[in-house]
Formats: structure tokens, sequence, C-alpha cells
């Protein structure tokens, strides 16, 4: 029996854990709530009308358990619906292929729309390659390098030969090489020569950005104003290449819809647990709510937002009169730049003043082996105290590093780290996160692993239980940080920045 000096007792601890563990393994409510996010209410991109839903369906559910909750608003965005997305080879041969249209990006006119497809040319200058925009009126254009194989890079090193694994890099970094100067050749950059081929008369832009998985691809933003931009699978986007490039003049009809929906508001969502001894300090369950829309959003991140809620069930069902008060974040447009999570900081001065520890998750569906001290010089005190009473088969995964560094600038604990707040990250196994699902059209439900993220649940309980009965104030005194290896110089604490609360234009 682990004893905490100022605790209770240690079998009162040693008791609340044993419910913790057995209420979040035994009464789990995570497939469930993964169903009703990802699956009914799906990809929740700032500024749709499903975000909107996904609020409401968040705040129905902590009420259900006695939570109270509610949205608070912190700006306005873009707002934009998606429709359907259909493409279709209609020759040499007919075919439906694989594509969606990009987020914001414009619809096609009503019935969609047929045409030739083209392949951007190689060309000598700027002069060349305007010339050649004359033609591209009433057009598709292919925008993204052809990939000379479809296989993840592990395939190759599973089954290829030396030679063979060889001959592929060495072709894939050329033909990387080769678009590159293509493209710099027209005078024109990325951005600018989609809105060169727009203004040319174009009526689709077709891309295909490839994850480096199987099947996968990155979806992002569309850039162009008036008509639409469609990512392609790589296998579909290949098929395309090698027709316009052999001179087969391939053709596809396009159907695509969305609507424009004006300014809508931004919000985070949020809800709370009053603390009974010292309700006027904080514990903050801190998960970004938002997401691409490619695929669902499942581990970027409903998986962080759902490990969130559970704990929070978890500990109204077993601990409802915490000492200190626990906030649930669920913030919005963190895709976006941390909007949500900084608009909280800035508009909350007096809870992060008094933030005993925020715990946040958003790194895929993987059980927590990583915690950092962000840096401050007395955390290994406090998060050791806590850490100590999780169960080994839980904490036998974690590493841990202190004091640690103040990093992690992608994800919303950055943005109470910056203020000199104590925020965590919980920071999880990958299962190829970067590569399979992260802003990918296969971000989805059937990636989950379960049995991990109900792990991620019950260990942020946990941490939140020791972190509310803690006698003893988080300190807040900053290590001295060390030279970078990267810059050779010393490392510095980041800077606040503002929440974005007015764009998406």
């Amino acid at each position: 029996m682990v004893m905490f000096s100022g605790y209770a007792t240690a079998q009162d601890t040693e008791t609340m854990v044993d419910r913790i563990v057995k209420e979040g393994t035994e009464n789990s409510q995570l497939e469930r709530l993964a169903h009703e996010l990802l699956d009914v209410i799906g990809p929740r991109l700032v500024g749709t009308p499903q975000m909107l839903k996904a609020s409401d369906w968040a705040i129905e559910t902590f009420q259900e358990w006695g939570i109270d909750a509610e949205r608070q608003n912190f700006g306005e965005w873009r707002g934009w619906e998606r429709g359907i997305t259909h493409v279709d080879l209609t020759y040499p041969r007919t075919v439906t292929l694989e594509g969606m249209l990009l987020a914001w990006s414009p619809g096609t006119k009503k019935g969609g729309k047929e045409g030739e497809v083209v392949t951007i040319p190689s060309v000598s200058n700027e002069a060349e390659f305007k010339t050649w925009l004359k033609s591209v009126k009433g057009k598709y254009v292919l925008v993204s390098m052809p990939q000379p194989t479809g296989r993840p890079d592990y395939n190759w090193e599973k089954w290829g030969t030396e030679e063979s694994i060889k001959k592929m890099r060495e072709e894939r970094n050329k033909a990387s090489q080769e678009w590159r100067e293509r493209i710099n050749a027209t005078g024109f950059n990325s951005r600018t020569i989609i809105e060169a081929l727009e203004d040319a008369g174009a009526i689709g832009i077709i891309q295909s950005r490839w994850s480096g998985g199987f099947g996968v691809n990155k979806i992002f933003s569309a850039r162009t104003k008036e008509i639409p931009t469609v990512d392609l699978s790589l296998e579909d986007y290949g098929l395309l290449y090698r027709l316009a490039d052999y001179g087969d003049k391939p053709r596809i009809k396009v159907n695509a819809t969305s609507k424009e929906l004006g300014k809508v508001e931004t919000f985070n969502t949020i809800a709370e647990i009053k603390g009974t001894e010292k309700p006027n300090e904080y514990i903050i369950l801190s998960a970004h709510y938002d997401s691409w829309d490619g695929g669902t959003g499942a581990t970027d991140n409903g998986t962080g937002s759902i490990t969130m809620m559970e704990a929070a069930r978890i500990l109204k069902k077993v601990y409802p009169n915490p000492k200190r008060t626990i906030i649930v974040g669920l913030w919005g447009s963190e895709e976006q730049g941390l909007n949500g999570s900084r608009a909280f900081v800035e508009d909350n001065p007096e809870i992060v003043e008094n933030l005993q520890a925020l715990f946040n998750q958003d790194n895929g569906t993987g059980r927590v082996v990583n915690i950092s001290g962000q840096g401050f010089l007395h955390a290994y005190d406090f998060l050791g105290r806590w850490l100590a009473a999780v169960p080994r088969d839980i904490t036998r995964h974690i590493e841990t590093r202190f004091p640690g560094t103040p990093g992690g600038g992608g994800s919303d604990y950055a943005s109470f780290v910056a203020v000199g707040a104590p925020a965590f990250s919980l920071s999880s196994l990958s299962w190829d996160y970067g590569s399979y699902t992260w802003h990918t059209n296969r971000d989805t439900y059937d990636k989950i692993v379960f049995d991990d993220v109900r792990n991620n649940a019950i260990l942020t309980a946990i941490l939140t239980y020791m972190a509310s009965e803690d006698p003893e104030r988080t300190s807040r005194e900053k290590a001295v940080l060390p030279i970078s290896p990267r810059t050779g110089k010393q490392m510095t604490w980041p800077t606040p920045r503002k929440a974005n609360r007015n764009g998406g234009n």
C-alpha cells in the first residue's frame, strides 16, 4: 500500500483508485460515445453544422450524467457545409473514382460537369506556361505529382530486394525533384498556380496528397474561389495521370455539392464538476473537439475527446464531490491554430491563475506512453505523487521526462504552458498515426483501439482525483532550459499567441 502524506488516508486512496478502475473497466461508455460522435454526427470541421451538433450532443450527454455543461462562444468563422462528391471516369472507359471535395471548396453546378483531364506540362519558362494556360478552359487539371509506387515503405522493406528498394527510392526522389522543377519553371508556386488555372477557365482542380500509407490521403482545404477542388485516391489519381500523360485524353464527370453559410459562431464546449473545499482551484481535462473532415476525426481527436468525457463520467459516478473544480474543455478550432484553447486562456485568467493541472490528449488511439514535466522545475514532485497511485499495469508503459521542456506547440496544452500554467500532454503510442489517420480520409471509428482508450480514460481519472485531493498547490517555477541540439542555442519558453477569433475567409 502506497502512503500519500496529506491525503485522507492511503486506504481511502487505494479504495478510490479501485472504484475508478472498476467503473472504467466494467461500465465503459467509450464504444457508445465513439459511435454517436463519429458514426452519427461525423467530422467536426470548424464552421460546419456538424460541429454545432457535436457540441449539442456533448452538452446533452454531460447533463445525462449529472454534469453541468455549456457552449462558450469565442468568435466567428466561415460557415460551410459539405454535400456529396461523385467522380466518374467517362472515357476511355467508365468507372467510379474515389474522391472527395476539399473543405471550404465550391461545388459544381447542378448535375455536375464533364471535361477532359490534363496535366501541368513541362515548360521552359513562364511565357511558355502562360501560352499553355490558354488551353485549359473547360478542363480539369491534375496538380499533384504522380506517385511511382502506392506501397508504403514498410511493405517494400518486407518484400523487396535491396536493389529494388534502392531503385524505388531513387525513382521517387527523382520524380519529386523533377516535379518541383516543373512547377518552378512555370513562374508560379503551388498556391498561385491554382489561382492561374482558375483564372484561365479550368473547371476543376484535381489533386492527390498521399500520406505514405495504403489507400490513405491527407485531406486539407481548397484554395479555389469558384471551381471545385477534389482530392483523389493515389490509385485513381495515378490512373488519370497515366491516361493523360500517354495521350489517351481521359474525361471525368464531377458532381460535388457544398453550401456557404456565411459567418457562424465558433465555440468551446465546457463541462464542470464543482469543487467542494477549493472550488476556485481547477483541474482541466483537455481535448480538441474539432477535426478535419476527410474521415470522421476518430483519432484526431475523437479519441482524446471521448477519453476526457469518459474520465469525467467515471469521476462523477465514484467521486461526485471533488475538492477542486474539475473542468472538461472540448476546444474548438484547434486545427486552425489552437484558437479555442487560446481564447479560453485569454477569457478566463482567474481559472488559468488557479489551475492545479491540465491533462491533454491529442495524438491518436494508443496507450499513453510519455508524460513530460513541460519544463516546470518541480513537476516530478507532484506528477510523481499522482502517478504513484496509478496501477502498475497502466504506468508500466509510461516514460516520464522531468523537468522536460515546454514543447508541443501543436496541441492545446501549449496555450496554457505559454502563460506559465501547469499543463501536460498524455502522449500515446503512434499506431501509425502520422501516415494512416492524422488528417486523412481513413480517420474513422474502425481505427480506434478501445482497450488503449479505456486505459487512458482510467489514467486520466486517477490523475485528476489525485490532483484534486493533493493538499499542495502545484509549483509553477520554471526550469532553466537546456541547449537545443538542433540550433546550438539555449531553448526559450514559448510566447503566448492571440486566438484568431474571426477567420476562415
